[in-house]
């Protein structure tokens, strides 16, 4: 886990994404004074060919939007792009009005990477105050913050003593208790079971509630349906941005792994025409 402070934007709206073939940054509904998140143009190479290619997309504030697709699809380098510890090759991410990476963005951005970033030989309390002690934030939000994640009862653990979706859980307590306006989250939800996977996505909805903004990535199809708008991914490129209804509606299907899959199908005939 790592945050990564400025003027505040308000979004309009959730804006398009830019698909292949479509104009380039007009294309855009939204601009930089009314995104959360903005990515123009992004394209990232890492000595072969792009792991992203020219991708475009606008995130409102207030929403939590849904990044999927198959593993390896590029959802994890998109999202470094945006915390800003990912090297661009060409186009440009902003968040919160400043360039991805801006120093003035530390504390106003959550990140829960997919692989722990916690100190496994600490405390579930001790990781959660040396994360609070650098957003300068109070005792009172370090017990918030672990009982929004249900760790209260284990607070005195150490890491790694803990099971892995327990462990998940503190990364998501360290990300949670700066208060961050804006939350990138890379599969919070993998290895825990049904019922913690419900209570966080329900902490989700709070905070999109109260005007966070949380882009979150899965490659579970079901939990589209929890997300305000899906933006799907596929071999570095974005297939499609729309709302879960309008995704069913569109493809015509009764289940969102269908509907992707129909959406691929559909990618695929048009490339071979």
């Amino acid at each position: 886990m790592m945050t990564s402070s400025g003027d505040d934007t308000r979004p309009t709206p959730l804006s398009r994404v830019r698909h292949r073939g479509t104009p380039a940054e007009d294309d855009l509904e939204t601009d930089v004074s009314t995104s959360t998140i903005r990515t123009v143009g992004l394209t990232v190479s890492r000595g072969g060919p792009p792991v992203l290619h020219d991708i475009s997309v606008a995130i409102t504030r207030g929403s939590v939007v849904g990044l999927l697709g198959p593993s390896g699809c590029g959802k994890t380098t998109l999202m470094r792009a945006v915390v800003g510890v990912q090297k661009i090759g060409e186009g440009s991410v902003t968040v919160l009005g400043r360039p991805a990476g801006d120093r003035r963005l530390r504390g106003r951005i959550g990140y829960v990477t997919q692989q722990l970033s916690i100190y496994p030989d600490l405390s579930v309390r001790d990781n959660v105050s040396y994360f609070a002690s650098l957003a300068g934030v109070s005792r009172e939000q370090i017990a918030a913050a672990i009982d929004d994640v249900d760790l209260a009862k284990l607070t005195r653990r150490r890491v790694n003593t803990l099971s892995g979706g327990q462990a998940s859980r503190v990364s998501l307590a360290c990300a949670l208790v700066g208060d961050p306006e804006v939350l990138v989250l890379d599969e919070p939800t993998v290895g825990l079971d049904p019922l913690t996977r419900e209570d966080l996505w329900e902490k989700f909805r709070s905070l999109a509630r109260a005007g966070r903004t949380l882009l979150v990535s899965s490659h579970v199809m079901d939990e589209a349906l929890r997300c305000d708008r899906l933006i799907l991914m596929r071999e570095g490129r974005i297939l499609a941005s729309m709302t879960p209804g309008e995704l069913m509606e569109r493809t015509g299907e009764d289940s969102p792994d269908r509907a992707f899959l129909a959406l691929i199908s559909r990618d695929q005939e048009e490339v071979s025409r």
